[in-house]
């Protein structure tokens, strides 16, 4: 059988890979719970951190998005993925 998803509407934010977006994303979704793994804070450049999701820790990458799912839950999605599964809602 084929099944197709639900239309469900969610949050997501796309890292930009610095520092200053970083904290956007925690301003936002302020129930992220983190761990910066390497940065160069002089230039405001990271090069990845984790977040903490229901199947634990996953790593975040530049161009990432970073999803508030339907139960509260949060988790990363490639860009590429993203694109193919979501659009833009008003």
């Amino acid at each position: 059988m084929k099944y197709r998803k639900k239309p469900v509407i969610i949050d997501a934010i796309k890292w930009d890979g610095t520092i200053t977006g970083m904290d956007n994303i925690k301003s936002v979704f302020a129930e992220i719970h983190d761990a910066i793994v390497s940065c160069n804070r002089e230039t405001g450049t990271m090069f990845h951190w984790h977040i903490r999701t229901l199947e634990g820790k996953h790593i975040v990458s530049k161009g990432d998005f970073i999803i508030k799912g339907v139960n509260g839950e949060f988790y990363t999605c490639k860009p590429d993925i993203f694109e193919k599964t979501y659009e833009a809602v008003q």
